[in-house]
């Protein structure tokens, strides 16, 4: 009896996971798409895009990258690159990171930024790419 019930339980928690993870990929995909489709706007007939630079967490070094786009956040944490494609801008930099150059990867895309920082710091996808290019749509 217990047996049958700790593998429902096991099944049950599975079938939770699972679903957990295609809401997420979704919403990676549904952002993903929001991003492209503004990166195209934005390199049609919207502001210029700018040198992306990363930030250390400390938030006082920088370094550049070789990637171009739009900054989503006041304080450049996240930016769009002008492939569509969703930076997070903060990371440890090393020295030669400062002198070289960082290397950034791709993240995957929420639709809320920020979401699960403090009250305040979050704020809509789509409210921070109208912030940038209002009428991008």
């Amino acid at each position: 009896m217990s047996e049958a019930w700790a593998e429902r339980r096991r099944a049950d928690a599975a079938a939770k996971a699972e679903l957990l993870d295609r809401r997420r990929r979704a919403e990676h995909e549904r952002a993903r798409a929001m991003l492209v489709a503004f990166a195209e706007a934005a390199r049609r007939s919207g502001p210029e895009p700018e040198v992306l630079r990363v930030r250390d967490y400390g938030g006082t070094v920088t370094a550049r990258t070789s990637l171009r786009g739009w900054y989503l956040r006041r304080d450049r944490s996240v930016a769009v690159g002008t492939d569509g494609a969703f930076y997070v801008l903060t990371a440890q930099l090393s020295l030669l990171d400062r002198v070289r150059g960082a290397q950034v990867a791709p993240s995957d895309p929420p639709l809320v930024i920020g979401a699960s920082g403090k009250d305040g710091d979050s704020i809509a996808l789509e409210a921070a790419l109208d912030r940038v290019y209002p009428g991008w749509r």
